[in-house]
C-alpha cells in the first residue's frame, strides 16, 4: 500500500499555507492547494506532478464543495485537511467597520467549518483522515487592537477543543484524528 497522503491545504497562496503546501509535496505527498487566486497559489508553488491548485473562498459552502469534489476527481481521496486560510483586522474595536468584523468570522470561523463539513463526507467513506486547523495563540490570551481577530482564533480554538472537529462521535469518521498541532510532521500523517 503506497504511503502516498492527499493533503487538502486552504490558504496556500501564501504565509503558512504555502510552507504545509511545500513540505507535504517535499515529503511525497499529493497536495491539492486552495486560494482564492489561483494565479498567486501556482506562483508561490510551482509546477509540481503531484499539485491540484483549486481556486476556493472558504466562506462559500459552493466552493468549498467544488473544490473538495475536484480533490477527489485528481487523487481519489483526502487524507489530511489543512485548514490554514484566514484574514486579519486590527485595530480599536470601535473604530473597526461591521463588514470587518463580519469578514473575520466568515473567512476564520465560518470557513474552516465550510470547508471540514464538505470534507467529513469523504472522510467518513474512507473510515480514515486528519482535520488540522491553524489558528493562533491570540485566541488563547488577546492582545490589544486585535479584538475581532482574538474573538475569532478563541472560537476557532475553543471549538475545535470541543467537538465540531472530529471530537465528537457525530462528526468524526470512524478512524480520523483531531490535531492540534504544535509542530507539523508531514511525514508522520
Amino acid at each position: 500500500m503506497s504511503k502516498q497522503k492527499v493533503w487538502l491545504v486552504t490558504g496556500a497562496g501564501r504565509g503558512m499555507g504555502v510552507d504545509i503546501a511545500k513540505a507535504a509535496l517535499n515529503a511525497g505527498n499529493q497536495v491539492v492547494a486552495k486560494g482564492r487566486n489561483t494565479d498567486r497559489v501556482a506562483k508561490a508553488l510551482g509546477d509540481h506532478e503531484n499539485l491540484l491548485v483549486v481556486k476556493l473562498d472558504v466562506t462559500s459552502p459552493a466552493d468549498a464543495e467544488a473544490a473538495v469534489k475536484a480533490a477527489v476527481d485528481k487523487f481519489g481521496k483526502i487524507d489530511v485537511l489543512v485548514n490554514n486560510a484566514a484574514n486579519f483586522y486590527g485595530g480599536f474595536f470601535e473604530e473597526l467597520t461591521l463588514d470587518q468584523i463580519e469578514s473575520q468570522l466568515r473567512t476564520n470561523l465560518i470557513g474552516p467549518m465550510n470547508v471540514t463539513r464538505a470534507v467529513l463526507p469523504v472522510m467518513r467513506k474512507q473510515r480514515s483522515g486528519h482535520i488540522i486547523s491553524i489558528s493562533s495563540g491570540a485566541g488563547i490570551s488577546g492582545f490589544e487592537f486585535n479584538s475581532a481577530y482574538c474573538a475569532t482564533a478563541a472560537t476557532l480554538h475553543r471549538r475545535r477543543r470541543r467537538d465540531w472537529h472530529c471530537r465528537a462521535e457525530d462528526c468524526r469518521p470512524p478512524g480520523a484524528d483531531r490535531c492540534i498541532p504544535r509542530s507539523l510532521d508531514v511525514h508522520g500523517l
